[in-house]
C-alpha cells in the first residue's frame, strides 16, 4: 500500500512540474510574438509612438508659459466667483487678488 502511495506521489508530482514546465515554454515562445508581430517591430511601433509624443509635449509646455507683468499691470481676470491668471507678477510684487493688479 505504501508503495502505491508513493507511486501515486511521483506521478502527481511528475505531472505538476511537466505542466509548469509546459506553460513556462508557451509564455517564452508568445513573448516573441503578440498579435503576429515580433518583438523588432513592435519595438519600432512604441519608438514612433515616442517619438510623436516628445513633439506634442514641447508644444503644449510652449503654449502654457504664462507672460511676465509689470508693476500695475492688470494679472488676473475676474469669472464670478473665479479668479483666472492673466500673468505672472515680477519677482518681488504679488497679483492682489482684490484691485487684480501686480503691487
Amino acid at each position: 500500500v505504501l508503495l502505491a502511495m508513493e507511486r501515486v506521489h511521483a506521478a502527481v508530482y511528475l505531472s505538476v512540474c511537466l505542466s509548469l514546465l509546459t506553460s513556462l515554454c508557451q509564455g517564452q515562445r508568445s513573448a516573441d510574438t503578440v498579435l503576429g508581430l515580433t518583438t523588432a517591430e513592435l519595438a519600432e511601433a512604441l519608438q514612433g509612438v515616442l517619438d510623436e509624443g516628445d513633439t506634442r509635449l514641447s508644444v503644449e509646455k510652449k503654449a502654457s508659459v504664462i507672460p511676465r507683468c509689470d508693476v500695475g499691470e492688470r494679472c488676473a481676470m475676474k469669472h464670478g466667483p473665479r479668479i483666472g491668471r492673466l500673468c505672472d507678477c515680477l519677482r518681488g510684487t504679488a497679483c492682489n487678488t482684490f484691485f487684480l493688479r501686480c503691487y
